[in-house]
Protein backbone atom coordinates (compact mmCIF):
# COMPACT_ATOMS: atom_id res chain seq x y z
CA UNK A 1 0.00 0.00 0.00
CA UNK A 2 2.65 2.33 0.80
CA UNK A 3 4.64 1.79 -2.43
CA UNK A 4 0.84 2.13 -4.70
CA UNK A 5 1.01 5.60 -2.61
CA UNK A 6 4.03 6.20 -3.82
CA UNK A 7 3.73 5.89 -6.89
CA UNK A 8 0.41 7.47 -7.43
CA UNK A 9 1.58 10.63 -5.34
CA UNK A 10 4.67 10.93 -8.03
CA UNK A 11 3.17 12.81 -10.76
CA UNK A 12 1.72 15.70 -7.81
CA UNK A 13 5.10 15.82 -6.26
CA UNK A 14 6.71 16.48 -9.80
CA UNK A 15 4.14 19.15 -10.39
CA UNK A 16 4.57 20.84 -7.32
CA UNK A 17 8.12 21.45 -8.02
CA UNK A 18 7.62 22.84 -11.88
CA UNK A 19 5.98 25.97 -10.41
CA UNK A 20 8.58 26.26 -7.65
CA UNK A 21 10.92 26.55 -10.85
CA UNK A 22 8.67 28.82 -12.50
CA UNK A 23 8.64 31.04 -9.53
CA UNK A 24 12.26 31.16 -9.60
CA UNK A 25 12.55 31.77 -13.34
CA UNK A 26 10.51 34.84 -12.31
CA UNK A 27 12.25 36.35 -9.63
CA UNK A 28 15.05 35.96 -11.61
CA UNK A 29 13.47 37.91 -14.34
CA UNK A 30 12.07 40.47 -12.43
CA UNK A 31 15.38 41.34 -10.87
CA UNK A 32 16.99 42.02 -14.17
CA UNK A 33 13.85 43.95 -15.57
CA UNK A 34 14.14 47.83 -15.65
CA UNK A 35 12.28 49.24 -12.75
CA UNK A 36 8.75 50.77 -13.24
CA UNK A 37 9.01 53.18 -10.33
CA UNK A 38 8.62 56.21 -12.28
CA UNK A 39 12.23 57.01 -12.94
CA UNK A 40 13.76 57.90 -16.27
CA UNK A 41 15.81 55.39 -17.97
CA UNK A 42 19.65 56.29 -17.57
CA UNK A 43 20.01 57.71 -21.46
CA UNK A 44 16.93 60.02 -21.04
CA UNK A 45 17.73 61.83 -17.69
CA UNK A 46 20.84 63.65 -19.14
CA UNK A 47 18.43 64.61 -22.49
CA UNK A 48 15.97 65.64 -19.77
CA UNK A 49 18.33 68.13 -17.95
CA UNK A 50 19.83 69.53 -21.42
CA UNK A 51 15.83 70.98 -21.66
CA UNK A 52 15.47 72.23 -17.94
CA UNK A 53 18.92 74.34 -18.41
CA UNK A 54 18.14 75.42 -21.41
CA UNK A 55 14.99 76.81 -20.14
CA UNK A 56 16.77 78.52 -17.33
CA UNK A 57 19.33 80.16 -20.21
CA UNK A 58 16.76 81.63 -21.94
CA UNK A 59 15.04 83.16 -18.78
CA UNK A 60 18.12 84.29 -17.30
CA UNK A 61 18.72 86.08 -20.63
CA UNK A 62 15.62 87.51 -20.81
CA UNK A 63 15.63 88.18 -17.97
CA UNK A 64 18.99 90.17 -17.70
CA UNK A 65 18.17 92.02 -20.55
CA UNK A 66 14.74 93.09 -19.41
CA UNK A 67 16.65 94.44 -15.93
CA UNK A 68 19.58 96.01 -17.39
CA UNK A 69 16.88 98.22 -20.21
CA UNK A 70 14.81 99.43 -17.44
CA UNK A 71 17.77 100.40 -15.37
CA UNK A 72 19.32 102.53 -18.22
CA UNK A 73 16.40 103.76 -19.58
CA UNK A 74 15.81 104.96 -15.62
CA UNK A 75 19.01 106.37 -15.15
CA UNK A 76 19.46 108.16 -18.40
CA UNK A 77 16.13 108.61 -20.06
CA UNK A 78 13.65 109.19 -17.76
CA UNK A 79 12.78 112.65 -17.01
CA UNK A 80 14.18 113.56 -20.76
CA UNK A 81 12.61 114.22 -24.41
CA UNK A 82 12.29 111.11 -25.64
CA UNK A 83 14.34 109.78 -28.66
CA UNK A 84 13.48 109.06 -32.06
CA UNK A 85 14.62 105.76 -33.49
CA UNK A 86 12.88 105.72 -36.68
CA UNK A 87 11.14 108.80 -37.46
CA UNK A 88 7.59 109.01 -36.30
CA UNK A 89 7.28 104.91 -36.30
CA UNK A 90 9.27 103.92 -32.87
CA UNK A 91 10.75 106.31 -29.77
CA UNK A 92 12.05 105.18 -27.00
CA UNK A 93 9.91 107.04 -24.16
CA UNK A 94 10.18 106.17 -20.28
CA UNK A 95 6.73 106.09 -18.58
CA UNK A 96 5.51 103.69 -15.42
CA UNK A 97 2.53 101.68 -16.10
CA UNK A 98 0.92 100.40 -12.86
CA UNK A 99 -0.98 98.00 -15.31
CA UNK A 100 -0.77 94.71 -16.87
CA UNK A 101 1.35 94.75 -20.25
CA UNK A 102 0.63 97.57 -22.38
CA UNK A 103 -0.67 99.41 -20.12
CA UNK A 104 -3.97 97.88 -19.80
CA UNK A 105 -5.96 97.10 -16.21
CA UNK A 106 -4.32 100.27 -14.19
CA UNK A 107 -6.51 99.69 -10.83
CA UNK A 108 -5.73 95.77 -10.77
CA UNK A 109 -1.82 95.73 -10.34
CA UNK A 110 -1.92 93.33 -7.34
CA UNK A 111 -4.11 90.63 -9.27
CA UNK A 112 -1.54 91.07 -12.47
CA UNK A 113 1.21 90.20 -9.42
CA UNK A 114 -0.03 87.15 -8.77
CA UNK A 115 -1.10 85.93 -11.82
CA UNK A 116 2.59 86.79 -12.88
CA UNK A 117 3.79 84.75 -9.44
CA UNK A 118 1.59 82.22 -10.38
CA UNK A 119 2.77 81.48 -14.08
CA UNK A 120 6.48 81.22 -12.74
CA UNK A 121 5.75 78.92 -10.31
CA UNK A 122 3.86 76.66 -12.92
CA UNK A 123 6.64 77.12 -15.27
CA UNK A 124 9.08 75.61 -12.61
CA UNK A 125 6.94 72.69 -11.94
CA UNK A 126 6.60 72.09 -15.36
CA UNK A 127 10.19 72.15 -16.22
CA UNK A 128 10.45 68.79 -14.31
CA UNK A 129 9.04 67.07 -17.45
CA UNK A 130 10.40 69.51 -19.95
CA UNK A 131 11.96 67.03 -22.80
CA UNK A 132 11.61 69.70 -25.65
CA UNK A 133 14.01 72.07 -26.65
CA UNK A 134 11.49 74.51 -28.24
CA UNK A 135 8.70 74.37 -25.75
CA UNK A 136 12.01 75.16 -23.40
CA UNK A 137 12.41 78.36 -25.46
CA UNK A 138 8.91 79.46 -24.63
CA UNK A 139 8.63 78.73 -21.39
CA UNK A 140 12.36 80.37 -20.82
CA UNK A 141 10.90 83.50 -22.36
CA UNK A 142 8.05 83.63 -20.46
CA UNK A 143 9.34 82.88 -17.24
CA UNK A 144 11.79 85.51 -18.36
CA UNK A 145 9.25 87.83 -19.12
CA UNK A 146 7.14 87.34 -15.70
CA UNK A 147 10.12 87.77 -13.40
CA UNK A 148 11.17 90.93 -15.28
CA UNK A 149 7.82 93.00 -14.88
CA UNK A 150 7.63 91.13 -10.90
CA UNK A 151 10.85 92.62 -10.29
CA UNK A 152 9.01 96.30 -10.70
CA UNK A 153 5.87 95.08 -9.18
CA UNK A 154 8.03 94.24 -5.72
CA UNK A 155 10.48 96.83 -5.65
CA UNK A 156 9.51 100.41 -7.23
CA UNK A 157 7.54 103.11 -6.01
CA UNK A 158 4.92 103.15 -4.74
CA UNK A 159 5.16 99.90 -2.66
CA UNK A 160 5.55 96.37 -2.53
CA UNK A 161 3.68 94.30 -5.10
CA UNK A 162 2.21 97.91 -6.14
CA UNK A 163 5.06 98.55 -8.00
CA UNK A 164 4.46 100.67 -11.50
CA UNK A 165 6.56 98.82 -14.75
CA UNK A 166 8.97 101.08 -16.27
CA UNK A 167 8.07 100.94 -20.43
CA UNK A 168 9.64 102.53 -22.85
CA UNK A 169 9.66 101.34 -26.62
CA UNK A 170 6.48 103.04 -27.70
CA UNK A 171 5.78 102.14 -31.44
CA UNK A 172 3.80 104.34 -33.25
CA UNK A 173 0.23 104.11 -32.96
CA UNK A 174 0.46 101.35 -30.15
CA UNK A 175 0.80 100.98 -26.33
CA UNK A 176 4.15 101.85 -24.74
CA UNK A 177 5.54 98.62 -23.47
CA UNK A 178 9.53 97.01 -22.52
CA UNK A 179 11.15 93.62 -23.39
CA UNK A 180 9.64 91.78 -20.51
CA UNK A 181 6.51 92.00 -22.77
CA UNK A 182 7.98 91.38 -25.65
CA UNK A 183 9.45 88.29 -24.23
CA UNK A 184 5.86 87.38 -22.74
CA UNK A 185 4.60 87.71 -26.14
CA UNK A 186 6.94 85.57 -28.03
CA UNK A 187 6.82 82.86 -25.60
CA UNK A 188 3.08 82.90 -26.04
CA UNK A 189 3.33 82.86 -29.78
CA UNK A 190 5.83 80.02 -29.76
CA UNK A 191 3.68 77.99 -27.19
CA UNK A 192 0.45 78.49 -29.88
CA UNK A 193 2.78 77.42 -32.53
CA UNK A 194 3.67 74.10 -31.11
CA UNK A 195 0.27 73.44 -29.71
CA UNK A 196 -1.15 73.80 -33.27
CA UNK A 197 1.72 71.43 -34.18
CA UNK A 198 1.05 68.76 -31.98
CA UNK A 199 4.57 68.60 -29.85
CA UNK A 200 4.18 68.60 -25.76
CA UNK A 201 6.60 69.95 -23.73
CA UNK A 202 7.72 65.97 -22.78
CA UNK A 203 9.18 65.81 -26.28
CA UNK A 204 6.22 63.61 -27.59
CA UNK A 205 4.34 64.18 -30.95
CA UNK A 206 0.26 63.77 -30.87
CA UNK A 207 -2.27 63.74 -33.70
CA UNK A 208 -6.01 65.22 -33.24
Amino acid sequence: MAEAERIIGTPDSAGAEEPAAASDETVAADETATPDDGTAAPEERPRGRRRIVALFVVAVLAYLLDLGSKMLVVAKLEGHEPIQVIGDLLRFDAIRNPGAAFGMGEAFTIIFTCIAAAVIVVIIRLARKLYSLPWAIALGLLLGGALGNLTDRIFRSPGVFEGAVVDFIAPAHFAVFNLADSAIVCGGILIVILSFRGLDPDGTVHKD
